[in-house]
């Protein structure tokens, strides 16, 4: 029940924090504040209070916006699973990957590397045996 409503919370306020509202409130308090600079004889506490208001923000908002991004991660991952999993074709490898061991991982990145190289290769060699016509302009054979 709590974690429910901590992920309801933290999801709401990653949302509300990306928006143009949350930008144009913190602006208005930092004007506030910068404004307010001459009333205070720009002293100590008021640069405290700055300081120790963001430090809070920050603190809290990285504990929220992380579990927001581990949600979203690990839902994007079950979807690219299933995508994986139903492509007869698919490399059934690359299920989970985010599971595997890095020397692994840097195994299967360099394989897949090598075939975008030699896609690459095949492409050039194909345009320079069948090059394409300017637009507009008819190849005739």
């Amino acid at each position: 029940m709590i974690r429910r409503a901590f992920a309801r919370a933290a999801s709401a306020t990653a949302r509300l924090s990306g928006s143009l509202g949350a930008f144009v409130a913190a602006l208005g308090v930092i004007t506030a504040w910068a404004v307010s600079g001459p009333a205070f004889h720009f002293n100590d506490t008021w640069q405290l209070v700055i300081n120790t208001g963001t430090t809070i923000v920050t603190f809290l908002m990285v504990f929220l916006i992380q579990h927001t991004q581990n949600a979203d991660t690990a839902a994007l991952h079950i979807k690219l699973d299933e995508l994986i999993r139903v492509s007869r074709d698919a490399n059934q490898e690359l299920l989970n990957l985010e599971a595997m061991e890095p020397t692994h991982l840097e195994d299967i990145r360099q394989r897949y590397e090598a075939l975008a190289r030699t896609a690459a290769d095949i492409k050039t060699k194909k345009e320079r045996c069948m090059p394409r016509a300017a637009p507009g302009h008819v190849v005739e054979n």
